[in-house]
């Protein structure tokens, strides 16, 4: 069996691997990336929403930009109760995959796709195979697990997403193209534990649903998503025609560390992910990044204790929004009973999501309006 030898191995292909990849790369590392996908980005497993900002500061360009939000209308049971100033894009994931991939590749990263991470053999030992079946040995110094929610390298060391949501999307036409300016989101006691979405794309739009496993009796995620389709099909906003179905699992976890000896977890892998908006972009590549840097800067240094640093920087930057997040997910899903007077608990839009101080349930009586 051969045996390839680099200094940092990335698994996973997507924005946290791309990411990953491309920092080490330009660090003068020798980087191998692999994805078990036949294709960058994809299937498309994303609401395809980022902010503003991270467009301006991934030096990528525009063109993976389809078209602009000026921000978020939310619904409570079809009615509209909040408009929230958050400017942003809708884009093409499977572009922005591949332009970070190729910026990775061009600064000397090697890149394998249909390819599987398979097994650890040891710290710096990973056995790899091939969609053709021929497998063969890759010796790292450092290992990135950028490989999604259910994170092959994520179990390789006992970090291991728990808490998953069920995402399921479709793209239909509208039926006024670019007539939307806002992405828009829906709560509906149906839509158990999350909420559904319709995200303006130039003539088309995504529209989904993230919710936790349904109640046993309930209709099926599937036949859910088909009545909201329809929904906004009857009110004249799309038609009711799909064009690209796609489905995945969000990660709704509690903080943990991503460092794991020589091994680091981002994005998805690492629970990066929003626990209560599911938004995973920005997070994935910012962290991604961080990862690379910093398994680069431990093999120049010669100190595996360096790795430490990623922990430490990611959760600075990170770690308040997102365990503020985890708290309210915990009350979303114990408060669901008392939709909707849960939501502004538990909603970015609304003030009292941001508030600090600790409410009971009980206490809660907020209510929309």
């Amino acid at each position: 069996m051969s045996t390839l030898s680099y200094h940092i191995l990335v698994v996973g292909a997507g924005p946290a691997g791309g990411a990953a990849a491309l920092a080490a790369a330009r660090m003068g590392m020798r980087v191998l990336m692999v994805d078990r996908r036949r294709a960058v980005g994809l299937p498309v497993q994303c609401a395809e929403y980022v902010p503003r900002m991270l467009v301006g500061t991934l030096g990528l360009g525009t063109g993976f930009v389809v078209q602009s939000v000026r921000g978020l209308r939310t619904h409570v049971d079809g009615q509209p109760v909040r408009e929230t100033a958050a400017p942003g894009f809708i884009i093409r994931r499977d572009a922005l995959d591949r332009a970070l991939v190729e910026e990775a590749t061009a600064a000397g990263a090697h890149l394998m796709l249909s390819t599987r991470a398979v097994k650890r053999i040891d710290n710096n030992t990973v056995l790899l195979k091939r969609g053709d079946g021929h497998e063969f040995l890759v010796e790292a110094q450092v290992i990135v697990g950028a490989d999604g929610p259910r994170s092959t390298v994520g179990r390789w060391v006992g970090s291991i997403n728990s808490n998953l949501l069920l995402g399921l999307q479709v793209t239909v036409p509208l039926a006024v193209p670019h007539e939307l300016e806002y992405a828009e989101v829906y709560f509906d006691r149906d839509i158990y534990g999350g909420y559904g979405w319709l995200f303006p794309r130039g003539d088309t739009a995504n529209v989904g649903l993230g919710c936790k496993p349904l109640p046993r009796g309930q209709e099926t995620p599937n036949g859910l998503l088909r009545r909201f389709v329809a929904g906004f099909a009857a009110q004249g906003k799309v038609k009711n025609d799909p064009i690209r179905r796609t489905g995945g699992l969000i990660p709704a976890e509690s903080l943990r560390k991503a460092v794991h000896g020589n091994v680091l977890l981002a994005g998805d892998a690492a629970g990066h992910t929003h626990p209560i908006t599911g938004a995973g972009i920005f997070p994935a590549i910012t962290c991604g990044e961080m990862a690379g840097k910093w398994a680069a800067q431990s093999i120049i240094d010669g100190n595996t204790k360096v790795l430490e640093n990623y922990d430490e920087e990611w959760m600075d930057l990170l770690a308040g929004s997102l365990a503020h997040a985890h708290k309210r997910r915990l009350e979303m899903d114990a408060g669901w009973p008392d939709f909707p007077h849960i939501i502004p608990r538990c909603w970015i839009a609304f003030p009292e999501y941001h508030d600090r101080r600790n409410h009971s349930l009980a206490k809660h009586s907020t209510r929309l309006g």
